[in-house]
């Protein structure tokens, strides 16, 4: 049985999966209603789980300690509900041997090494290099898909990771060098990123101490 979370866990989720971001981005996460989800995040804050901060004409919410703290509370409640903490551990388990081959692919992307040079950044005058380089994140984008099916049926906030990772790959593929490692697009890296961080917070781990 697939379970629905709540819009209360999936605002503080979203912000802690995001890492940083304003509330349309927050809402958008999981299509939830904006005034909802300002809503939601003002509770949050008043509760000491999210703070707003701006800088450099930007703006945007990050988790507490405590809020993190409630974050994985929520989590581990919902996920003891769904009787499948054994899936999800299983994924995660497949998951990690695909880690390291997104982040060797990330930074054969970001550095192609030279003679005289092993940090020699790559300008992607090497087709042949960068192709190399999408291919390996093409086999990700394979191995990825039934993960995400997986984990899609037991939790409908797992939904979509899939689909954005080949979305990301099919850009870089047209040429669009960005879609593989930047940050402030939904790229390949980026979308990794969250289902690690997805990945970890919903089973109470330390992404230090898993890689």
């Amino acid at each position: 049985m697939t379970c629905d979370s709540p819009p209360g866990l999936l605002v503080l989720h979203a912000v802690r999966v995001t890492g940083f971001a304003d509330t349309p981005v927050i809402a958008r996460r999981y299509g939830l209603d904006t005034a909802e989800t300002k809503e939601l995040l003002l509770d949050a804050e008043a509760l000491g789980w999210v703070e707003h901060t701006a800088f450099a004409g930007t703006g945007g919410w990050s988790l507490t300690d405590s809020g993190r703290t409630e974050n994985e509370r929520l989590l581990a409640a919902e996920l003891a509900r769904t009787g499948a903490a054994d899936e999800v551990r299983d994924v995660y388990r497949e998951f990690l041997p695909l880690n390291a081959l997104l982040l060797q692919a990330c930074t054969d992307w970001q550095l192609r090494p030279t003679a005289g040079d092993r940090l020699a950044v790559n300008d992607h005058s090497d087709p042949a290099w960068d192709a190399g380089v999408l291919h390996e994140l093409a086999c990700v984008d394979r191995a990825l898909t039934p993960l995400a099916d997986r984990l899609g049926r037991v939790l409908t906030r797992f939904r979509g990771y899939d689909t954005r990772f080949t979305t990301a790959l099919a850009r870089a593929r047209a040429g669009e060098v960005a879609w593989v490692d930047r940050t402030d697009v939904d790229s390949c890296h980026r979308v990794w990123f969250e289902l690690h961080e997805d990945l970890i917070a919903t089973l109470g781990l330390d992404r230090h101490a898993h890689p």
